[in-house]
């Protein structure tokens, strides 16, 4: 899963930095509302956090251009206004939460986690193809009876493609969706965790799910 954090106090943007990869979570990071919104724009993210004032262009400008564009990601606001009036404000700018600070980490994760369940997948734990499905809150993979053991990267590179089935997967969007623009990866090493994926997917006995589409990349289906 891939978030973008748009805050302008360094410490706090660290910590959640730090904090959120220690999850699993691939960051991007920003400290200003017009880059921010740039990357939101330009980026697939599984989320948003934004702090509310922020230099250039606060967090809920940045919500309701992104949803003027018809730009759905789920967005969640950080602040240190505690209003109602405020936190009405901020929902009717088209943010999906809103939490005050100071915050427990533990409550940002949890919520952060429920926007995009709610968002991706409409509340549905499972994900299937074929005989292989895949638990999202577990984090467990099935193919027919048989359990399968996949790293933190080979699970997100799974769920990326079980979300785009039939649609050809090009090594530049794995590079953003999986690992993120702060951490270039070369297409060897991507092409290493799909053939490793396939080993443990594409099983014996079952359909081979995963294609390779020579010069374009990789895709996902059943046929």
């Amino acid at each position: 899963m891939k978030l973008l954090i748009i805050e302008d106090d360094q410490n706090i943007l660290s910590y959640l930095e730090k904090g959120f990869k220690e999850e699993g979570y691939i960051v991007d990071i920003c400290d200003n509302g017009s880059e921010g919104l740039y990357l939101a724009q330009t980026c697939h993210y599984d989320a948003i956090i934004a702090d509310w004032m922020l230099p250039e262009m606060n967090g809920l400008n940045i919500c309701l251009q992104l949803r003027i564009q018809k730009i759905t990601t789920p967005f969640l606001i950080l602040t240190a206004k505690s209003d109602v009036e405020d936190k009405i404000k901020g929902l009717e700018c088209g943010a999906d939460d809103y939490l005050t600070k100071p915050f427990s980490f533990g409550e940002l994760v949890a919520r952060v986690h429920a926007l995009i369940r709610r968002h991706n997948f409409h509340d549905s734990e499972m994900l299937t193809l074929d005989t292989l499905h895949v638990n999202l809150l577990k984090r467990t993979v099935m193919r027919g009876n048989t359990p399968i053991e996949l790293t933190t990267k080979e699970f997100d590179i799974l769920v990326f493609m079980l979300g785009n089935q039939n649609t050809i997967i090009s090594h530049t969007m794995l590079q953003e969706k999986i690992w993120g623009i702060s951490e270039i990866t070369s297409s060897n090493v991507i092409n290493v965790f799909i053939y490793h994926l396939r080993k443990k997917i594409d099983i014996a006995g079952e359909k081979p799910l995963i294609k390779t589409i020579r010069g374009s990349g990789y895709k996902l289906c059943s046929n």
